[in-house]
């Protein structure tokens, strides 16, 4: 295996796999019973069984289905460009996308908890949720300058 396919790997697998083991730990609390209430931000359960915002939620059972072969596309796409400069965001994009995936399979549905409505009433949503939405700016940017990302 070449060197920079060996970094690739190994970026990708350690934030891949640090971003589930946080997310899943984080949200063994509240499966478990932590709640926290404030007048910004509520720390809740909820069981999400669409994808951002509920979206898709008529899709119920399929979902988690779709969802892994989109996952493991992405992942084959990492490994094709062969670009390291993308193991990291990509490592964080899959670390969530997995850990929900994850979710599904074991809760029925998405866990979810961060709830915020200060002055407005936001989507609850989970620090995989973060992660993937890091990555996708990281990525993108990587996109647009080009100089950033020689590999």
């Amino acid at each position: 295996m070449p060197k920079h396919n060996l970094r690739l790997s190994l970026i990708l697998s350690l934030s891949m796999l640090g971003v589930f083991i946080i997310d899943q730990n984080i949200k063994m609390l509240f499966v478990d019973g932590f709640r926290y209430y404030t007048d910004c931000i509520d720390l809740i359960l909820v069981y999400n069984k669409g994808v951002a915002f509920s979206m898709f939620s008529f899709l119920a059972e399929y979902l988690k289905y779709i969802q892994l072969v989109l996952v493991v596309g992405i992942l084959g796409y990492v490994f094709y460009l062969k670009k390291v400069c993308y193991a990291f965001p990509a490592g964080l994009l899959l670390g969530g996308a997995f850990s929900n995936v994850y979710d599904r399979f074991i809760h029925g549905g998405v866990v979810d908890m961060v709830y915020w409505h200060c002055g407005f009433n936001f989507a609850v949503f989970n620090f995989a949720d973060v992660m993937i939405d890091v990555a996708v700016v990281w990525i993108l940017v990587l996109n647009f300058k080009k100089e950033w990302c020689k590999n």
